[in-house]
């Protein structure tokens, strides 16, 4: 039982997801245990084997159709999948941007040949997936990227750079936010798939130093006439790419709030059993009025959070969840994981400062989950525009 006690919704109670939680949970325990988890965040990188044993687990491609390779789930797959992954510490393992963000961009919008193609591949891990969206001169503004995709004959040749991508140095199939029309603003971006084994021009940078998420391969790349076939574009037309971003957003956008509801039930467990163990002045911490409030006070916070996001997960399953509510679930909870985390890690006074300590790599971890996905500020502006 969560130390939530929030019941699950009927849609998450169905015996067919219990027992995945459990499988997926004991993959983890079995293939990704502390001390992995730990080589992977001093390698900044998490094994590629680990893409190989997901796959043969069936734990890619969880929503995918199984006509195309996948397990023929949905997104409560997905949520049990994000979820297991916060609760047990998996830190890195980027398995949540390639089955709920790629692989929906490719069933949604690509042609028949393109899911034969792809789809199956991805979820055996044979492809692992990324999304080349931001560049260094443009991030939350998508209408501002400079990388371009120009039609000679029956190639597209890429250029351009991009940064902080995830999954950037493992990565062998890459979804390229680029300009097919310079001129065209919105109309003027698609999306243009990469497979960048023995791609000539086709450059990985650095694996960026980053403040938290350590074993997330976050990374440069760069493209310097790479040629691709044209049916390497996404769908059918060129200039579809700024609209089938936007589409698939609000579960880009819900997926970071399952996560951070992840994070905070996590936080809470460990710190409840800590303050009930660790003695100060003659008695447990819990006995303290200041950790009792402390912690009331988040528990009550993250229960409402906690309904509002199974609420959310709720109407995203019958197609409803508009573009503002998943804006409102992943700013709300985004900043109310990283108040909570914070909280409990005062309660653990200079323990909570040292990286051995969960919680202090939770406190790293947090703070992207504002700024990716869209800043919070932008989720506002969007929010706004519903007034």
């Amino acid at each position: 039982m969560s130390v939530l006690n929030v019941e699950k919704p009927a849609f998450m109670a169905e015996e067919d997801i219990a027992i995945f939680e459990d499988a997926v949970g004991k993959f983890f325990d079995e293939h990704a245990p502390e001390e992995t988890v730990a080589k992977w965040r001093k390698n900044h990188c998490v094994d590629r084997d680990m893409w190989t044993k997901a796959g043969e687990a069936g734990l890619l491609g969880l929503s995918t159709p199984e006509q195309y390779g996948g397990a023929g789930g949905d997104y409560r797959h997905e949520v049990v999948l994000m979820e297991q992954l916060g609760k047990k510490g998996v830190d890195g393992f980027g398995a949540s941007l390639h089955n709920a963000i790629v692989m929906p961009y490719i069933f949604h919008y690509g042609t028949e040949e393109q899911k034969q193609r792809w789809l199956p591949r991805m979820a055996t891990g044979e492809l692992v997936s990324a999304i080349a969206m931001t560049e260094p001169g443009a991030g939350s503004d998508l209408q501002g990227i400079k990388t371009t995709a120009k039609k000679v004959g029956n190639q597209y040749v890429i250029n351009g750079s991009k940064t902080f991508i995830t999954n950037g140095q493992t990565a062998n199939l890459i979804c390229v936010v680029a300009k097919t029309d310079p001129a065209g603003g919105a109309r003027g971006t698609s999306l243009i798939f990469v497979e960048t084994d023995g791609a000539e021009g086709f450059e990985r940078g650095r694996n960026l130093d980053k403040l938290g998420q350590e074993a997330q391969d976050t990374s440069e790349l760069f493209f310097n006439d790479v040629k691709v076939p044209t049916e390497n574009l996404l769908g059918t037309d060129e200039g579809q790419g700024f609209f089938q971003l936007m589409s698939q957003l609000p579960q880009e956008r819900l997926n970071i709030a399952v996560q951070g509801m992840a994070t905070i039930e996590r936080a809470l467990e460990l710190t409840i059993a800590y303050v009930k163990d660790r003695k100060a002045f003659g008695k447990a911490i819990i006995d303290f009025q200041n950790t009792q409030f402390v912690l009331a006070e988040c528990k009550t916070e993250a229960t409402v959070a906690k309904v509002f996001v199974n609420h959310c997960i709720g109407q995203h399953l019958e197609g409803k969840l508009d573009a503002a509510t998943a804006s409102m679930a992943k700013y709300w909870v985004s900043d109310l994981e990283n108040k909570i985390v914070d909280r409990c890690l005062q309660l653990f006074g200079g323990y909570g400062f040292m990286n051995e300590y969960p919680i202090a790599r939770m406190y790293k971890d947090s703070r992207i989950q504002r700024i990716y996905g869209g800043t919070n500020e932008i989720m506002k502006l969007l929010i706004a525009r519903t007034l």
